[in-house]
């Protein structure tokens, strides 16, 4: 393995590591990267309310798409101020609330040990997990322009290039470009990333998409149709329940969206395919700042 990058220039949330490879017979001992993942503590008001385990980096955009995918927060108007603690256990983000959101909170207050394969762990009764869904607007787009994400979203994940291990969510326009990707060790926190960054960044508009490089469980539709989000492709299969989910929200929702083909598994009259949308060259999106 050969390390082209310096570790100056890793990407916030990626170290080095000593491993011992063996391919084609040769066995060597090299230097490879690894993808940080770290206890991170969401407080509220001085209230713990989850802990996930996370990557590192865009953790202020982390909080704000995760208290409002989860209903904690009903606007971003609510949030008043974040501050990042590190610790010796892990990282602490302390968000400071309306004193309607804390209400909010001690309501319904629960405890997550959060895991990068399960987003709804901890819930304390079946009732949390299935809330009332929302009425997206109806959504068209052409079956190109998810194609031409999903292809240029490969080569705009530094982090999954260079550790094979996290996963990517990206806003894109109604021609495919990509305006806005972040990365996570665990999907769902890719998506909260990406969903706090739009909204910190004023980026959403009725017309936009969200692709990511997992497959759409029912809390990945669940948190796309709380950010008001019309249309969600996917790499891999969804569930069962993330289909009726869809189909509730009024969501197009689109699987196996990958070498150019893939499968539409709610409204499929809405991909239009009788006129070429303009799809643009791909460039890589600013660089997000680590936190």
């Amino acid at each position: 393995m050969n390390l082209s990058h310096s570790a100056h220039f890793l990407p916030a949330g990626v170290r080095t590591g000593e491993v011992f490879a063996r391919r084609n017979g040769q066995s060597a001992t090299a230097l490879d990267w690894l993808a940080e993942e770290v206890p991170v503590a969401l407080v509220f008001n001085g209230i713990s309310h989850a802990v996930m385990m996370a990557t590192p980096a865009d953790l202020e955009d982390f909080a704000l798409g995760f208290a409002l995918t989860e209903g904690l927060l009903l606007s971003q108007a609510e949030l008043r101020g974040t501050e990042i603690t590190e610790t010796q256990e892990g990282i602490e983000v302390h968000l400071e609330v309306s004193s309607a959101c804390e209400w909010r909170l001690k309501e319904r207050r629960r405890t997550l040990a959060g895991r990068t394969g399960c987003g709804l762990c901890g819930t304390d009764s079946l009732s949390m997990v299935r809330q009332p869904p929302r009425s997206l607007p109806a959504a068209s787009i052409h079956p190109e322009a998810i194609s031409c994400a999903m292809s240029a979203l490969r080569e705009l994940q530094p982090r999954q290039q260079l550790t094979g291990a996290t996963h990517a969510a990206a806003l894109c326009g109604p021609n495919g470009a990509i305006e806005l990707v972040r990365e996570d060790v665990g999907r769902h926190n890719a998506l909260d990333k990406l969903i706090g960054a739009a909204l910190r960044q004023g980026a959403f508009s009725k017309d936009h998409f969200i692709a990511i490089t997992s497959r759409a469980s029912f809390e990945m539709v669940q948190k796309t149709a709380r950010a008001g989000v019309p249309v969600l492709a996917a790499v891999s299969a969804p569930t069962g329940m993330a289909v009726d989910l869809a189909v509730e929200s009024n969501m197009l929702l689109i699987g196996f969206a990958r070498q150019g083909g893939m499968v539409a598994y709610s409204f499929p009259e809405r991909l239009v395919t009788k006129a070429t949308p303009p799809v643009q060259r791909q460039t890589a999106p600013s660089q997000p700042k680590s936190d």
